[in-house]
């Protein structure tokens, strides 16, 4: 069985990365500073860390961490949203930190079911198969049901007219990628802007246009059967070339390598 491998207790050195088509879930039993698509963070405390297909993760020190990484041909988050409502909250969420902190009874049962899916990565059997699913399915669920609980928006008492910023991107984010816009859209200055956005959300309001540009390429690409000039041109740029050209920018491959190497999922319309 190669489509879901658990590797625990790496010593990760300093620019430890990962970048890859899989699905990525790690497991930090300790402060860390650490990089997720050229964003920093640092954490007080054990997280789990959860990546889409050719995020980039990196370590800012030397830490101990646990890696489990899955394919989306293995386990489908699409195909299983109505048992672990997953993608848009632990995966491909660009409006929130890329993971969850974990108290000490969770961290203790996501452990548990690393080592149970650990133990199991090597059997044959056909039932081996569908048990690392059942236990993948839990821990999705477990850390989806503990993000849905600390949403920094959701639980901040501070009223900030910048709130629905998300909401504005998801409407206009096709037409409109430039920060001028959505700034005076707010009536306000770019500078300001930033500002505000980056306290809400932790990174500044370009970066979440683009990410939001590039995650619905990646889902046109793994869930439909569109061509890459025809997403091209769904997404509002000139050409497949230069399409091709930015995708590779953000992602570090072409849209072509992406499909290749991800897939187009079971549920791809």
């Amino acid at each position: 069985m190669n489509r879901i491998t658990v590797t625990e207790n790496i010593k990760a050195p300093r620019n430890f990365t990962i970048s890859s088509p899989l699905y990525h879930v790690i497991l930090l039993k300790q402060n860390m500073h650490f990089m997720v698509d050229l964003i920093p963070y640092s954490v007080d405390r054990s997280v789990c860390i959860f990546l889409s297909p050719y995020q980039k993760f990196v370590t800012l020190e030397p830490s101990e961490i646990s890696i489990l990484a899955f394919h989306g041909d293995f386990y489908c988050i699409e195909y299983h949203k109505k048992e672990v409502a997953c993608n848009g909250i632990l995966f491909n969420n660009i409006f929130s930190a890329p993971y969850i902190k974990l108290k000490p009874t969770l961290r203790q049962e996501i452990q548990e079911l690393f080592q149970k899916i650990n133990s199991l990565q090597e059997r044959t059997e056909a039932f081996e198969e569908s048990l690392i699913k059942a236990y993948l399915q839990v821990l999705l669920a477990l850390s989806s049901k503990e993000k849905q609980k600390s949403s920094p928006l959701e639980s901040s008492e501070v009223i900030s007219p910048y709130a629905n910023f998300n909401e504005i991107v998801e409407k206009f984010y096709i037409k409109q990628r430039s920060l001028g816009f959505y700034a005076n859209y707010y009536q306000t200055t770019s500078g300001n802007l930033s500002k505000k956005i980056k306290t809400l959300y932790g990174k500044p309001p370009s970066v979440i246009i683009r990410e939001r540009l590039i995650l619905e390429a990646k889902k046109l690409l793994h869930l439909t059967h569109k061509n890459i000039s025809e997403i091209a041109y769904e997404l509002s740029f000139e050409d497949e070339f230069y399409f091709s050209k930015y995708f590779k920018k953000e992602v570090g491959v072409s849209p072509k390598l992406y499909r290749q190497k991800v897939g187009i999922s079971i549920v791809a319309k």
